[in-house]
């Protein structure tokens, strides 16, 4: 049966809150969004017909500074796993130490059935009819499933017209031509690699040599098998949805295996690659293995399968907690998915400070301030998890809730 992410997210509320005997008024803050919002999106098709869309934004909590999440766009919206991605974003940005609360929301739309004209109308509406409860210092959109730079700037663009006024920081994610960030591409990925070095790092242990594999090849995957295998890691295995591949040698060609996978629609077939069944990649007999595609991917069996020393958290909640427990308790380490992938909104978060001052930063100034947010974030998280005597994940959130309560 599969794990409720909102019920996980309270779980790991609680035992932060019991670990920092927390005060009730936030805890009960922090246990429920501050809004949900609903609006009904009617659209005129190309055909002349008329379809209702519904959308929403969960807006968690903003003490630290406006909502902060991506808005993505799929048939099955499941409000219970947006709740908690909007608190995990609220999580993670008080982790990475960047001044936004979290949020999430989208549209319950499959925008492969849409032309771009349906979408472009569709996307549009739904700007105006959020227009009251987001801007740059409300609330600030970003990509997420689904969605694009493109459909950003569509955001962007309509915002502007409603309110009157110029708003270039209202979303991130944006083209680089449109007010992107340099950088914003790889961060999550990057991101993750810096956090894996420094928790290594710490436990005086080198990664060079170490094994890796990755299930999952879409955006964060891929860059994050680029950086590991450029900072001397041994990428052994990756997966896709369709397929998963194995060499004991290594891929020390990510491109290429990009190339092929965008040409042949899968890993299926490429040369120097043992085929292996999707449910392998993660009790493969690796260093590190990193959950990289979906919620609840590491459950309870498969955690009892788990040969690695290290669980790499590239996906939102990839890990039950049922699994959590089985892993702890075979000394598993879990780096967390607040921690590993939140290379992506500190570069959001550079993106937006950038569109504020009227600046523009090369990818090197870029990339050279998200490994200092990812460094001082594992620090953090590391030293409290010594201090305490607690997992990373629980030190995670201690460190979160610490930054929260403190404001």
């Amino acid at each position: 049966m599969r794990a409720n992410p909102w019920e996980t997210a309270q779980t790991q509320l609680q035992k932060a809150a019991q670990a920092l005997s927390l005060d009730p008024l936030l805890l009960a803050r922090l246990s429920q969004p501050d809004r949900i919002v609903e609006v009904s999106l009617p659209l005129k098709m190309d055909d002349g017909s008329v379809r209702v869309f519904s959308g929403f934004r969960v807006q968690h909590n903003n003490i630290r500074g406006p909502y902060k999440g991506g808005t993505r766009y799929h048939p099955d919206v499941d409000m219970d796993e947006v709740k908690a991605l909007s608190f995990w974003m609220t999580m993670k940005n008080a982790l990475v130490d960047v001044p936004f609360g979290g949020g999430k929301g989208g549209i319950a739309v499959n925008p492969k059935e849409l032309s771009e004209g349906e979408l472009e109308r569709l996307t549009r509406e739904f700007t105006r009819r959020l227009a009251p409860v987001i801007g740059p210092e409300l609330d600030v959109p970003a990509p997420d499933v689904n969605t694009n730079g493109k459909i950003m700037d569509w955001i962007r663009d309509e915002y502007e017209k409603t309110v009157g006024h110029p708003a270039l920081s209202v979303v991130t994610g944006k083209p680089l031509g449109a007010g992107g960030s340099e950088g914003r591409t790889e961060a999550t990925g990057l991101g993750g690699s810096f956090a894996l070095d420094e928790i290594l790092r710490l436990r005086g242990v080198s990664g060079k040599g170490k094994t890796v594999a990755i299930q999952g090849f879409g955006n964060v995957g891929s860059y994050l098998a680029r950086y590991l295998q450029k900072s001397g890691y041994k990428v052994v295995a990756l997966s896709d949805s369709k397929s998963a591949i194995f060499s004991g040698k290594g891929f020390n060609d990510i491109d290429a295996l990009e190339v092929f996978k965008k040409e042949h629609g899968s890993f299926a077939g490429y040369p120097a690659a043992k085929a292996i069944r999707n449910d392998e990649i993660l009790t493969l007999p690796v260093d590190i293995v990193v959950p990289a595609a979906l919620e609840n991917a590491l459950t309870a069996d498969i955690a009892k399968g788990v040969k690695a020393s290290v669980v790499l958290e590239m996906a939102n909640g990839p890990t039950t907690p049922e699994a959590e427990e089985i892993l702890r308790a075979n000394n598993v380490t879990v780096i967390p998915d607040i921690l590993a992938n939140s290379g992506g909104v500190a570069v959001s978060y550079f993106e937006w400070f950038q569109n504020r001052r009227d600046e523009r930063w090369t990818k090197a100034e870029v990339f050279k301030k998200l490994e200092k947010k990812m460094r001082a974030a594992s620090d953090a998280v590391f030293r409290t998890a010594r201090e305490r005597g607690v997992t990373l994940r629980d030190a995670a959130y201690v460190v979160a809730i610490e930054r929260l309560a403190s404001e």
